[in-house]
């Protein structure tokens, strides 16, 4: 019984001790209001698939056999494809080359010219070369359009066709 007693005693006391806590200690305890967050334009599902599908008709239109990815801005693919007959190297490359647009926020061949004079600085595994694309929306970078497997103005041409089809 003794025992008993003792255990709600320390459980009452652990209690008022709860109870009698400054304001000012509560509050400091308290995770502060967090300041709302600016509007940030996102790259949905479905503006992704609007650019991946006009990507593929300009790729299709030229009978060109392409790997298209589009990713967010950080650089996470949202829609990828892999046309018939595209080399199974295409996907790299088409990665590569968006994560560059997305480090760099430039089209690949802009990125390449602009390290070329220095004007940049260099990023880990980045393509030089044209056919990745930045996605602007409002002003605002929102993911990249990437494409490979053809010469590389024509990667280039098939992903703008993706960028622009949401912008």
């Amino acid at each position: 019984m003794t025992h008993r007693i003792s255990t709600a005693l320390t459980a009452l006391i652990l209690l008022s001790g709860l109870l009698v806590t400054a304001p000012d200690q509560v509050a400091a305890q308290a995770p502060a209001a967090q300041a709302p967050a600016a509007q940030t334009q996102a790259l949905t599902y479905d503006l992704a698939l609007k650019a991946l599908d006009a990507a593929e008709a300009e790729a299709r239109r030229n009978k060109w056999n392409v790997t298209i990815v589009v990713t967010d801005a950080a650089g996470i693919p949202v829609h990828l494809r892999r046309l018939d007959g595209a080399s199974p190297r295409s996907y790299d490359i088409a990665m590569r080359k968006a994560a560059t647009v997305v480090t760099s926020r430039l089209a690949t061949s802009a990125y390449g010219a602009q390290l070329k004079e220095g004007k940049v600085k260099e990023v880990p595994n980045g393509i030089t070369f044209a056919g990745g694309v930045p996605v602007m929306r409002g002003g605002e970078f929102i993911g990249a359009v990437a494409t490979s497997g053809v010469q590389a103005i024509q990667d280039e041409q098939v992903s703008q066709a993706g960028a622009n089809a949401i912008q």
